[in-house]
């Protein structure tokens, strides 16, 4: 099998490429750097640009699956221009492989897409499983929206289609995890406003093999990417400085501070979604890192 992947020089991306490896899949992946194209044992690049809709599309030779990851980040400030970015990076990238491949007559039997559980509204009491309808009116709420129907376009050119809600994604290179440290280290670690908002957890390692699960056994619908046991932010912040042996002597940091600072995007720290893995492990789907201090010690030390 081949599989054409976007977003694979990211951090999801690049663990994605390595486990598709592991288990024998090709990978074509697209890149807006002509200096990240390559072409070594099993792995090929081509570019593109999607602002100028730019495609080199024998991209899809050979390939019979999309692994959709594209995206510009979150964690940058969100200004008006930014904003509109982190949403084209999504629904513009979505519909130039749909036009593409319905102009060349490619056939793609399966997709699976990135989304994200900011589609859920936050909250410190619900448990969101993929059934919930209810849309957050937060600026991610209404991005996850747009992405997700823009990937559904995929449908209509015949494609079986996953999507995949991503919760927080704990990795050493990149991701919250270092961000979160980084103040330990000065011993000003603490948990943010009450700490009690929920963090839906997953280890990057977990995610890129769900993603691969997903191509493999062809699933369709929505799945949540988070493992099984989700926590509070005050137990993730006490868990990683417990592992790290540093002191939490910090209150709580507030909410207005963070505005401040971060401008809109502090709602990533104060957002509170409590997430389902229930139908991903249905499927027969084994997390490696199912809860949080043994996924922590595995990055950390």
């Amino acid at each position: 099998m081949t599989v054409l992947i976007t977003g694979a020089t990211g951090l999801i991306g690049k663990e994605i490429v390595k486990q598709c490896h592991t288990v024998g899949i090709k990978v074509h992946y697209l890149t807006t750097s002509k200096s990240k194209l390559s072409a070594v044992a099993n792995t090929k690049g081509f570019y593109w640009n999607p602002n100028t809709n730019e495609i080199d599309h024998t991209c899809f030779k050979g390939v019979t699956a999309i692994i959709n990851l594209v995206g510009a980040s979150i964690s940058n400030r969100w200004t008006t221009a930014y904003k509109k970015e982190i949403l084209e990076s999504r629904t513009k990238t979505a519909h130039l492989l749909q036009d593409t491949i319905k102009t060349n007559n490619y056939k793609i039997d399966y997709v699976v897409s990135a989304s994200a559980i900011g589609i859920y509204p936050t909250s410190l009491t619900n448990y969101y499983q993929e059934t919930t309808t209810e849309i957050s009116d937060s600026f991610l709420g209404e991005v996850v929206a747009q992405w997700e129907t823009a990937v559904d376009g995929f449908k209509t050119l015949g494609c079986k289609l996953a999507k995949i809600r991503i919760g927080l994604v704990l990795a050493t290179k990149g991701g919250a995890l270092p961000e979160i440290i980084k103040p330990m280290k000065f011993g000003a670690g603490a948990a943010f406003g009450s700490g009690k908002q929920w963090q839906s957890w997953i280890h990057v390692e977990d995610l890129a093999a769900l993603f691969v699960y997903a191509l493999q056994h062809q699933l369709v619908g929505i799945y949540n990417g988070v493992a099984p046991n989700p926590v509070s932010n005050k137990e993730l912040t006490k868990v990683s400085a417990n592992i790290l042996e540093y002191p939490l002597i910090f209150p709580n940091i507030p909410k207005f501070p963070m505005q401040l600072i971060l401008g809109e995007m502090h709602m990533l720290l104060f957002e509170s979604q409590r997430v389902s893995s229930q139908k991903i492990e249905a499927e027969g789907f084994s997390f490696k890192y199912a809860n949080l201090r043994p996924a922590l010690e595995d990055l950390l030390l």
